[in-house]
Formats: C-alpha cells, sequence, structure tokens
C-alpha cells in the first residue's frame, strides 16, 4: 500500500514533467497514457479502510482530475470525477457544511452531464418539459450509465440538502426519470446502487407527494440481491429512509447494528465505502429518539 500512496503524490510532478519533456506529445495522449495508473489509484483508494488518511488524501487527487478535465476532457475522466466528488462530498463534507456541500454535489453533477449533453436529443430537451425530457432518455445507451448514474446521483444528493427551496422539487421528476433509465439499461451498474437511490427517493417523501414504501422496499430489495448485501451503505439507506418511512424502531436499530458489527474486509474492494457507511450508522444509532 505505501507504494501506492507515494505514487499518489508523485503523479502530479510526473505529469508536469511530461507535459514540458514530452515535446509534440498532447495533454490527451500524457492523460490517456495514466489511465492505467489513475485505475490503479482508484481501486487502492476504495480497498483502504483507514477512513481519515484518505478523507487527508482526496483533496488532492480531486485538484488533480480538476487539472486533467480541464487540459484534456473526456468521458473517462468526466465520470470519474462526478464520481470522486460524490464519494468526498457524501463522507465528508454534506453533514458539517450544507452549502458547500450543495456547491460540490452540482459541480459533480455537471461533469456527468458533460458527457450526456455529447447526446444531441437529451441536449435540446435538457431543458423542456419533465415529460420531453423523459423521452429524450430513451436516446441514451448501456454506454451511457455511468455518466446517468452519477449525474442523478449527485443532483438528487443536491436536493436533498435543499428541500427548504420549493423550486428544487421541479426537478425531481427529471432525476427519478434518469434513475428509472439506469435500471432499464443496466440495474446492475455499481452493484445495483441505483435501486438503492430509488428505494430511498421512494421512502424519503410522503404518499401524497409521491412516496411509496412498496417501492421503496422493491428497490431496496433488489439492490440487496445485486449487491449481494456487501455494500453497506445500503442498509445505512435502508434504515434510514425505509425502517424510518413505516416507523420500525426495531428495524432501524436492528440494521444500523448489524452495520457497525460488520468486519473490515467484509467486502475489500468496497472498504472505505463500507467504513463510511458504519461511521454514519453509529451517528444514526445514537440519534435513535428522535427518529422515532
Amino acid at each position: 500500500m505505501a507504494w501506492r500512496t507515494n505514487l499518489f503524490f508523485r503523479v502530479p510532478v510526473f505529469f508536469i514533467l511530461m507535459m514540458s519533456l514530452g515535446g509534440c506529445a498532447s495533454p490527451g495522449l500524457i492523460i490517456k497514457n495514466m489511465e492505467p495508473i489513475m485505475e490503479e489509484l482508484n481501486t487502492s483508494v476504495n480497498k483502504n479502510p483507514d477512513v481519515d488518511m484518505v478523507r487527508d488524501a482526496l483533496p488532492a487527487n480531486l485538484i488533480q482530475l480538476d487539472g486533467f478535465i480541464e487540459a484534456a476532457p473526456n468521458t473517462k475522466l468526466l465520470v470519474r470525477g462526478s464520481e470522486g466528488y460524490f464519494g468526498y462530498t457524501f463522507a465528508f463534507v454534506e453533514e458539517k457544511d450544507k452549502k458547500r456541500a450543495s456547491m460540490l454535489y452540482l459541480k459533480a453533477r455537471d461533469y456527468a452531464l458533460r458527457v450526456l449533453m455529447e447526446n444531441r436529443y437529451f441536449r435540446q430537451d435538457f431543458h423542456k418539459s419533465p415529460d420531453v425530457f423523459k423521452a429524450s432518455l430513451t436516446e441514451l445507451s448501456k454506454s451511457d450509465v455511468p455518466a446517468l448514474y452519477w449525474a442523478a446521483n449527485n443532483w438528487m444528493a443536491w436536493i436533498a440538502l435543499n428541500l427548504d427551496n420549493p423550486e428544487v422539487l421541479m426537478d425531481v421528476p427529471r432525476v427519478e426519470a434518469m434513475l428509472l433509465r439506469v435500471v432499464e439499461l443496466d440495474e446492475t451498474y455499481y452493484y445495483g446502487s441505483a435501486h438503492a437511490t430509488l428505494g430511498a427517493f421512494y421512502a424519503s417523501r410522503s404518499k401524497a407527494i409521491g412516496g411509496d414504501p412498496e417501492q421503496a422496499r422493491y428497490h431496496f430489495e433488489r439492490a440487496f440481491e445485486l449487491s449481494g448485501s456487501r455494500l453497506l451503505f445500503v442498509h445505512l439507506l435502508y434504515a434510514q429512509y425505509y425502517a424510518y418511512q413505516i416507523q420500525d424502531r426495531e428495524l432501524f436499530v436492528k440494521t444500523l447494528e448489524a452495520v457497525i458489527a460488520t468486519p473490515v474486509d467484509y467486502f475489500p474492494e468496497k472498504n472505505f465505502a463500507n467504513e463510511i457507511a458504519k461511521r454514519k450508522a453509529k451517528v444514526l444509532l445514537a440519534d435513535v429518539d428522535s427518529y422515532f
């Protein structure tokens, strides 16, 4: 792990040297040649259970990504930037600084939207009525799923932080349509996480404004199935939104206690995300009396 951590901080220097000495090499070619290194760095971060170390390192990584995108934007970089900013904001910002988290979620959303805007139907109908916008989503294909998912996920997170502004509710049908389209095109993407987001969405609203506990339960159960119940944030959302919606305190407590008790390396590829879920579960459990 140490060599990967050291490499993390050497990459920007390496990039500058390549830009200076590469002569005729274009920024796009240089960045493309670095993609295998960036993949390994991403894998290393996801496997790392040391949340505090990752917290300290991520800002440099994200700023580096911003620079790469500025120099030579491409689909992979934009999607990676959208995912990275979402993870950082969800893990470390939204509970401490709502205004900053809102800004970062919009930045992450817009990175992914830049990919989707390459589709002319999506681009020309983006600001039209929800029905017209929803129809444009049929022009997207499975290859668009990563950008579609991260755009919707960040957008939904932004909405959740800004419910005191009634105007944000106008965006809800668009985000719901995007997530449903992800499920149609590839429900397995990111271990079925679109189902988890939809579950939280349907469980977070009253029936009067489109909430549906049965739909919520269906999507959570599908997310559990597709992830093999290994992604702890699915359980976290299940307790936070579904158990709360149906006012089942026992389910709430039992689910969160199970998350907290899960050992490190239960799902090695997602150690970091699972450790974040465990931290958030402790906060929710300590505040159980305010929910029930």
